[in-house]
């Protein structure tokens, strides 16, 4: 059997969350092949190839956003695929003549439209335009012989609006993790990290507000920023308070994590949630918003405070410094965070291609 992966959403020279997620489940998958079963991987520039897992079988074809990418499975059926697995919804499939297994992360973008900022103006548009109704994510997940997402709060979501009649199979993102965590002790101080955008559904607005509660504290700003929401940060932050990173390093992202109090988001909608994954894993604690895909990852080691709530932050946070809360809690974080595996994951997926290439794409004629 050989299974291609669509590896053209890899970003490169840093991943991004779609592109870690392929690349770590393309290692993942490799050690748990059959003797009998093969992996190859689809890019559209070769500089992919420096970010993915040495060694493999690769073919380049059309990028993700050409024109041609809605006949892109024209060139793939070259590759004579027995199963191809896209970690993105939108791979072309007209004409196609094998499985087709596509992924939808999360629905965020019907909630707050505002597409990534780095993409063309053209994709934009189609973006905010794509999201304007439920029925082109229908017409695109139909296209599929199987369909994945990554946490069971997606699927129950993609459920209540009948965004497919394919199976949905949770294939849980992760995160790396180190082998082993010493226990810890709580750090002196308050030192608060957060990772992620600044778009405004992120609620970063939030914890700089719940820092006029919380003497002492600072809030580390870790990924890169623009001066006007750095600017805007700042003004209501406590002199002091905020350390704007403009981003970090992996190193240098664990170190913090490894000094830190807590991770903290006041996200109201989010589509996993890697950050959480990757501060339990180091044993740090984790105080988010009480909306459900944290309480899936979070389970109960993680400290809930409802999204927009500035004092419930600061009491969730001061309820961590409680005597022996923090050491708890912290105690508790990797073995919550080890239910997120990437072999685990992989072994999901495997499974499912396994069954998508037996069946032999009986939904596979052109379309």
């Amino acid at each position: 059997m050989k299974i291609v992966v669509d590896c053209r959403y890899v970003r490169f020279p840093r991943h991004d969350g779609i592109s870690r997620f392929t690349a770590s489940l393309v290692d993942a998958l490799r050690a748990q092949l059959a003797d009998t079963e093969s992996l190859e991987l689809l890019i559209s520039d070769e500089r992919q190839l420096a970010m993915l897992p040495g060694g493999l079988p690769w073919h380049r074809v059309s990028g993700p956003t050409s024109p041609r990418e809605p006949f892109v499975a024209r060139q793939v059926n070259h590759v004579s695929p027995d199963v191809v697995f896209s970690p993105m919804q939108t791979m072309g499939a007209f004409g196609r003549r094998y499985p087709l297994v596509l992924t939808l992360h999360d629905l965020i973008y019907y909630a707050h439209p505002t597409p990534p900022r780095d993409l063309p103006w053209p994709v934009r548009l189609g973006w905010r335009l794509y999201h304007l109704a439920w029925w082109p994510q229908r017409l695109l997940l139909n296209r599929a012989d199987a369909v994945v997402t990554v946490s069971d709060t997606t699927r129950e979501l993609m459920r209540q609006h009948r965004l497919t009649k394919r199976s949905i199979t949770v294939v849980p993102n992760a995160a790396d993790r180190p082998t082993v965590v010493a226990p810890r002790t709580r750090p002196e101080g308050i030192d608060l990290v957060y990772m992620g955008s600044f778009m405004p559904y992120k609620g970063v607005d939030t914890l700089v507000a719940a820092l006029s509660q919380l003497p002492g504290a600072r809030l580390h700003l870790l990924s890169h920023i623009r001066p006007a929401d750095r600017e805007r940060f700042e003004a209501a932050a406590p002199a002091g308070a905020l350390v704007v990173h403009d981003g970090v390093t992996d190193e240098e992202y664990a170190a913090l994590l490894d000094s830190a109090t807590a991770l903290v988001s006041a996200s109201r909608d989010e589509g996993f949630g890697i950050p959480l994954v990757e501060a339990m894993g180091r044993g740090t604690p984790v105080v988010v918003s009480d909306i459900p895909i944290f309480r899936e990852i979070g389970g109960d080691t993680a400290l809930y405070a409802a999204a927009g709530d500035a004092d419930a932050f600061a009491a969730r946070i001061t309820e961590l410094l409680a005597t022996g809360e923090w050491e708890r809690r912290s105690a508790t974080a990797p073995a919550e965070a080890a239910r997120f595996d990437w072999s685990r994951s992989a072994a999901v997926l495997l499974e499912l291609l396994r069954e998508q290439a037996a069946l032999g794409g009986r939904r596979a004629a052109p379309q």
